[in-house]
């Protein structure tokens, strides 16, 4: 296992919530996370780029790639490269009603590079296609919608890409940044490579559930497990594709309320990188599943044992190596921090 600080926050005042991918076609690691303003969230957030040519052991100085005009914020980024080899950055607006002309706009945005496996080592920024707002519903249908992590290519084909919403805009919670008790889960499909995307689910789970992550099971039903207040993840399964979804319940999957990360690996492990306390942002562990069991997470490696860590994300590379990124103490060092180890590092410390 191998650790580098990929970024720190410099003179920003914070600095966090970082996402990773990895061009298969020549191993360039892109890196995203957002930053602006005295705090998050705040109306000058925006998001940030920085890249690696030589596996991770250098990067370039984080660019700003996503700044909506003031007092629109932009946040919550990440990254995924779609089967076809092409770029994706999915990122968030917000502005309320209060902070002037146009209203409020709570919604999910994307840009696409075709040129983002370069071989080039000065090529710092991919040549991004212009912003476009995800259509989720009929206008007025889904006036609040945000999502924190990658899509997953389902069996078949679809791309089910994990969204939060609601059926009203905020108009309290966290300054009317976020939804309030009304918040629901659901996932934006896709059946022509992200033309065009159509939001199912109406999953309810306790307070501050968001930020969740679908995986399909062996046994061809999809699991989506929830971020919420309760001090441990909630789950919903669907059985025909992500079209409708079991009502949430609580798993044993202990998480103080953060955002965490499950994947299918090449090998057909589930890995789970996650904090496994009920209170607090203290460790960063990485689980996983047995070969065979899907619910059986008893291989663990501590990634990072410290106080305020948080947000993981993570990819593998065609050679099984795994590329797993975090931040800590966003306003106080506000480090993100790259984690490099394999399946086997996991298995040798069971």
């Amino acid at each position: 296992m191998r650790q580098v600080t990929i970024a720190t926050k410099g003179t920003w005042a914070w600095m966090g919530i970082p996402g990773i991918e990895r061009a298969e076609a020549n191993g360039r690691l892109w890196a995203t996370l957002y930053t602006g303003g005295p705090k998050e969230p705040d109306p000058d957030n925006v998001v940030l780029l920085t890249t690696s040519a030589d596996d991770g052991a250098t990067w370039s100085a984080p660019q700003v790639v996503a700044a909506p005009p003031a007092p629109t914020r932009a946040y919550d980024p990440c990254l995924w490269y779609d089967p076809a080899g092409r770029l994706w950055l999915f990122y968030n607006h917000a502005r309320r009603a209060t902070d002037g002309e146009g209203g409020a706009d709570f919604s999910v945005w994307a840009m696409v590079a075709d040129d983002a496996s370069s071989d080039d080592a000065s090529s710092t920024t991919p040549a991004w296609s212009p912003p476009r707002r995800l259509a989720l519903g009929a206008p007025g249908e889904v006036p609040f919608a945000f999502r924190m992590n990658k899509p997953t290519v389902l069996t078949d084909g679809t791309w089910a890409l994990p969204v939060t919403w609601a059926r009203e805009v905020p108009a309290s919670s966290m300054g009317g940044w976020f939804p309030g008790p009304g918040q629901l889960q659901g996932v934006a499909l896709s059946h022509d490579q992200g033309v065009t995307w159509a939001l199912h689910g109406a999953i309810e789970a306790p307070h501050w559930a968001l930020e969740s992550m679908v995986v399909e099971r062996r046994d061809g039903r999809l699991w989506m497990l929830i971020r919420t207040g309760a001090g441990v993840l909630w789950q919903s399964f669907s059985e025909d594709g992500g079209r409708t979804w079991s009502g949430g319940s609580p798993t044993a999957i202990v998480n103080p309320g953060t955002r965490f990360f499950i994947r299918r690996l090449a090998s057909g492990r589930l890995l789970m990188i996650n904090t496994p306390h009920p209170k607090e942002r203290t460790g960063m562990v990485a689980f996983l599943s047995e070969p065979d069991d899907d619910d059986a997470f008893s291989q663990q490696l501590v990634l990072d044992p410290r106080e305020r860590v948080s947000y993981p994300d993570a990819v593998e590379s065609p050679a099984g190596r795994i590329y797993a990124i975090h931040d800590r103490d966003r306003a106080g060092v506000g480090e993100v921090i790259l984690t490099v180890f394999d399946e086997a590092e996991v298995v040798s410390r069971r």
